[in-house]
């Protein structure tokens, strides 16, 4: 079944404080390791900056949304922004897990209230 992960990220004052270069040396490291997700089908579906005027925006200043054919390249995922130094620079939430259709998440919704 497929998964998803929605990231929300604000960058820290580490990032701000990186020269031009830094930045560049950095992004560049991480598109060295992109093949290795891609190759375990990890798709990036979505990437930008939140739109504040909508109503209940979140706070953070970007969004990416990935698209992961299974619970395991979800993991690397998650594994491997985390291994590449991405945190040290971005404070980031991650919601993610097993995608379903909308009456199946009305039935999520319906079990939790049972609880």
């Amino acid at each position: 079944m497929t998964h998803y992960l929605a990231e929300l990220y604000t960058p820290k004052s580490a990032w701000l404080a990186l020269t031009e270069t830094e930045r560049q040396q950095f992004f560049a490291a991480i598109g060295a390791a992109m093949p290795a997700l891609s190759a375990l089908g990890v798709e990036a579906l979505a990437l930008g900056k939140v739109d504040r005027t909508k109503t209940h925006a979140a706070p953070q200043t970007f969004f990416a949304v990935w698209r992961c054919p299974d619970d395991a390249a979800l993991g690397a995922l998650v594994d491997g922004v985390a291994q590449s130094g991405w945190h040290d620079y971005f404070e980031t939430i991650n919601a993610g897990g097993e995608a379903t259709d909308f009456p199946g998440h009305l039935a999520q919704l319906v079990e939790t209230a049972r609880r």
